[in-house]
């Protein structure tokens, strides 16, 4: 009846204790590691085994018994909100009157309405339509997508301002609901709709957030490529793909999403919001789903994937289109890069040296290619902590 711990070998007690301390560990870190752990697995089996988002439509579809709230959130009721603008330009890519111009790319801004150093950053260089028009030949239209100022001790002086920097560039679209992160799905809705309103003809339509880096030169050449293909530019959607990618039950989290909103183990595969593109067909499409199915879905980009799924679009990966990654300072990156995230201070001088015409002279010729390709192992495939550019990026 009762053990001998005599007769026990030191070793056997070692392996005791061991397996004590490691159950102990599992018990009291159980919960994180099921998030981290078991979300990812059934996402995964749902996504590669059972692969059937057959509920969206009905599910997410807008219900004749909903109304819209007017306190300028768009919360869990989920209705459409159809917002009225405090600032607009309906004539940005020609329209009232005069004739629609050819536009390439019709670029959103996904910005804050206090972050004006951002945006003047970002117009002095990779959003400056002028350099992309002389220096490129491209037409290029962009925008800052805002809603208002969430404190409301702020929001007159905030509001000024806004209208003094309007006046001054006349790139500013708002829409009157609170910009907060609960409200992304908002500012997102508004991109399409102004977009499908006043700039149907663009051929693409980009969506960027105001701590992006948009490396425009080659951004043109890789639009103007698609173009060239015999299918055109139809049916594009492309960035840095998540695929299979869990709800994350953790209240503690900033994108937490409670069963009652979305109950499924898996979204359905998405862009990161940071920065992606469509083609001026998807954009449509985009538009029509979001006039279908109820906005209640306050993660943007997930969001995004939800009215993609439901019109058949699906998401292309482009190595080059960071995600939420940064690109790493080096010329033979420059040469390919189209997206880095993280630039809220440096967008000036990484755009100095990104399009400085020497970069391209490192990747000329059989050696220049083999060092760039070297270099960019070295950068992409070796472990670290930052997250950038997955490996394959080096071989294309």
């Amino acid at each position: 009846m009762f053990m001998n711990f005599r007769r026990i070998r030191k070793c056997q007690c070692v392996q005791l204790l061991t397996t004590g301390l490691v159950l102990c560990v599992v018990m009291v870190c159980w919960e994180e590691l099921d998030h981290h752990v078991v979300s990812h697995m059934r996402s995964y089996t749902y996504r590669y085994l059972v692969n059937s988002y057959d509920f969206l439509n009905s599910s997410f579809a807008i219900s004749s018994n909903r109304h819209p709230r007017k306190d300028g959130f768009n919360g869990m009721d989920g209705g459409l909100v159809n917002y009225p603008y405090l600032i607009n330009h309906p004539g940005k890519c020609g329209g009232d009157g005069q004739s629609q111009d050819d536009v390439l790319l019709l670029l959103f801004v996904k910005s804050s309405p206090e972050n004006f150093e951002r945006r003047q950053a970002i117009r002095d260089t990779w959003g400056n339509e002028s350099f992309v028009l002389s220096e490129l030949g491209a037409s290029v239209r962009m925008v800052f997508a805002l809603g208002v100022h969430p404190d409301v001790r702020q929001r007159s002086r905030v509001q000024s301002a806004l209208l003094q920097e309007d006046q001054t560039y006349g790139d500013l679209i708002q829409q009157n609901f609170l910009d907060t992160f609960h409200n992304l799905t908002a500012k997102l809705i508004l991109q399409f709709h102004w977009g499908h309103k006043y700039c149907p003809q663009a051929r693409f339509l980009m969506s960027a957030d105001d701590d992006i880096f948009v490396h425009m030169p080659n951004l043109v050449k890789y639009l103007r490529q698609v173009l060239s293909i015999e299918s055109g530019a139809k049916d594009l959607w492309v960035g840095h793909v998540h695929r299979g990618a869990p709800p994350i039950r953790r209240k503690e989290s900033k994108y937490h999403v409670p069963y009652a909103l979305y109950p499924w183990p898996s979204y359905p595969d998405y862009t990161a919001g940071a920065g992606y593109v469509v083609s001026g067909d998807v954009a449509a499409k985009i538009y029509h789903a979001t006039t279908a199915l109820n906005s209640s879905m306050y993660i943007d980009d997930v969001f995004m994937g939800i009215c993609a799924k439901a019109m058949g679009v699906s998401p292309q990966e482009h190595v080059y289109f960071s995600g939420e990654g940064k690109a790493p300072y080096h010329p033979c990156i420059y040469d390919h890069m189209i997206t880095s995230h993280g630039h809220a201070t440096d967008v000036r001088s990484l755009w100095q040296a990104a399009t400085d015409p020497s970069v391209y002279s490192h990747s000329r010729g059989f050696i220049g290619n083999l060092y760039c390709t070297a270099v960019r192992v070295m950068l992409l495939c070796v472990p670290y902590y930052q997250n950038t550019y997955s490996c394959m990026a080096a071989f294309t």
